[in-house]
């Protein structure tokens, strides 16, 4: 068994490359890392084009036997524990990763859902693995980002995802107003959160939305304030003033899925 011991050889350099944007982009590869996300990408049928092992975690038995054999049917690569230790980007590393070619480009939005996120400018990459996540668990297979949002591919959101990267398409929107048009044409509303209004998430029935989550510090920006159909806030009874993204979208996401379990009508 061949086992890669330089930083000089040409996988490990793409490895490293993998971590900026750009380069995700012009190979349409991403990485994942861990036990658990390699476990979900085979389940999940993900395009795994290699994985990467250390070799000493092999001889200590870190990985288990179970998926040693599963991970065998691919192209697996070993490394040593230094050049394991250069690629990694987890402070405790399980000594596997894998590169995961991205799904196509295929950016056609699936209007049979009653609901669609979008994400307008959300910047901190846990935020985003997070609402990733929160997306998956309602049972939706899509979310908007726009240009302007990080990138969901980045190792700090895919981890956060929990596999749920696997299962989420993600449509990029160069242009996000434009693309909210264009979904109105079909008969979907716009809903987005704002102070400026007597309505909480609980006295609108979500049917054929699209929820728009802004930015951190911001919040949706004035052109797409501009499109809303509605606009709704998070009751607060506190003294804090706002929530955290992730923690809005998971709030605002699990009245519709109430709405779905009573099959309660709250339009007004």
């Amino acid at each position: 068994m061949q086992v890669i011991s330089s930083k000089e050889n040409e996988l490990i350099k793409h490895i490293k490359k993998l971590k900026d944007k750009k380069e995700r982009d012009i190979s349409g590869e991403y990485l994942i890392e861990g036990v658990k996300l390699i476990k979900e990408a085979i389940q999940e049928k993900a395009k795994i084009k290699q994985i990467i092992v250390c070799d000493e975690c092999e001889r200590t038995e870190t990985i288990s036997q179970d998926l040693m054999y599963e991970i065998a049917k691919y192209d697996c690569i070993y490394v040593t524990k230094k050049i394991f230790e250069y690629i990694t980007e987890v402070k405790t590393p399980q000594g596997i990763l894998a590169i995961i070619e991205k799904e196509s480009n295929e950016q056609n939005i699936d209007y049979n859902q009653e609901i669609i996120v979008a994400l307008d400018g959300i910047q901190d990459p846990g935020n985003l693995g997070t609402i990733l996540r929160t997306v998956d668990s309602v049972g939706l297979t899509q979310i908007l980002v726009s240009k302007d949002t990080a990138d969901c591919y980045n190792p700090k959101v895919v981890r956060s995802t929990m596999g749920a990267i696997f299962r989420v398409k993600v449509i990029e929107c160069e242009d996000l107003e434009k693309t909210l048009k264009e979904i109105k044409k079909h008969k979907f509303s716009i809903v987005i959160t704002s102070l400026q209004t007597e309505n909480s998430i609980y006295d609108v029935e979500y049917k054929k939305d699209v929820i728009v989550i802004g930015n951190e510090a911001n919040g949706v920006s004035e052109k797409i304030q501009n499109l809303a159909d509605k606009k709704v806030k998070i009751p607060m009874l506190g003294k804090t003033e706002s929530l955290n993204a992730s923690v809005a979208t998971g709030i605002i996401l699990y009245e519709y899925v109430r709405q779905l379990g009573t099959g309660q009508n709250v339009s007004k």
